[in-house]
């Protein structure tokens, strides 16, 4: 298969892409700055530029592009990168490949499972309703942006991530640097519902909507959420390292802005849909995933 990749320098991406070139397909990573070799093309999502012939042959596209929503406090003009970093990539990508005499098949879109807002204890599915705070606008505007590929009869699989585990980077890599310096513990109330999933199982889900016959929204998390408390208990277990210095809530908000809100948000959001498709997850609870990052 050939499948183009758009934020292959991402956390994610790093991953993803030699995987499916493992995998023995054709990968052709769009880059911003200037290509340095056939296996990359540049494209400025900003200008909307990206020349459809890019595309060319393609099977599908796999669009992971995005600022990180924790990578700096919510200013308006970050919110507006938040926003369009992810609303003119797709918007561009969609375009390029509706430009195809054979346009690729299959696009799998980045999403996130900020689409549901505060769940409570409810357990949350593909099929729950819209949150009404600032990542669930910005998830349903994200995701609105792939529409007019699905009205081209393109298989659109929207992949809504949850919080993703690995020790590269991205919340939980900050979080394991705190157990590792012995001053981690639970956050805010620790009663908050955590939907996780570890990178292999993250690369797996993608390679998976790849492949086979699953659209619209799809949860990526494991199956079982757990409490913060549980798991950030479970972190400490298993790398020897205690767990007694809980960071109260407003002490997140003064560190983190309004981004605490997404670490204190309450999500159990269960993968009813991968489920559904047969995905079977190697790591399928905080157990697994926590001893996973604890050898990683």
């Amino acid at each position: 298969m050939r499948v183009v990749v758009s934020g292959a320098s991402g956390l994610i991406g790093r991953h993803l892409v030699p995987s499916l070139r493992s995998d023995g397909h054709d990968v052709l990573v769009l880059v911003r700055r200037p290509a340095r070799g056939p296996q990359e093309v540049q494209w400025d999502p900003a200008a909307g530029r990206l020349d459809p012939a890019a595309l060319a042959g393609a099977d599908a596209v796999v669009n992971l592009s995005g600022v990180g929503v924790g990578d700096h406090r919510w200013t308006p003009a970050y919110r507006q990168e938040i926003l369009s970093s992810r609303v003119d990539t797709t918007s561009t990508l969609v375009t390029a490949m509706l430009a195809q005499d054979r346009p690729p098949a299959v696009l799998v879109n980045a999403s996130a499972i900020g689409a549901y807002g505060e769940g409570g204890s409810t357990v949350l599915t593909e099929d729950s309703p819209w949150g009404d705070d600032f990542l669930a606008d910005v998830v349903r505007r994200w995701e609105a942006a792939t529409q007019p590929a699905a009205d081209a009869g393109i298989r659109v699989a929207l992949a809504r991530t949850g919080l993703l585990a690995s020790p590269a980077g991205g919340a939980f890599g900050r979080l394991l640097t705190l157990f590792h310096l012995g001053v981690g513990g639970r956050l805010g109330s620790g009663q908050q519902w955590w939907s996780l999933i570890s990178m292999p199982d993250e690369v797996r889900a993608l390679t998976f909507l790849l492949e086979q016959p699953v659209s619209g929204p799809v949860n990526l998390t494991s199956p079982v959420p757990a409490h913060n408390s549980v798991v950030t208990s479970e972190l400490a277990a298993a790398l020897h390292r205690p767990a007694v210095v809980p960071v109260p809530g407003f002490a997140l908000r003064a560190a983190l802005g309004e981004f605490a809100g997404s670490i204190l948000m309450s999500q159990r959001v269960v993968p009813q849909r991968l489920l559904d498709a047969g995905f079977a997850f190697r790591h399928p609870d905080v157990t697994t995933i926590v001893g996973w990052l604890a050898d990683a």
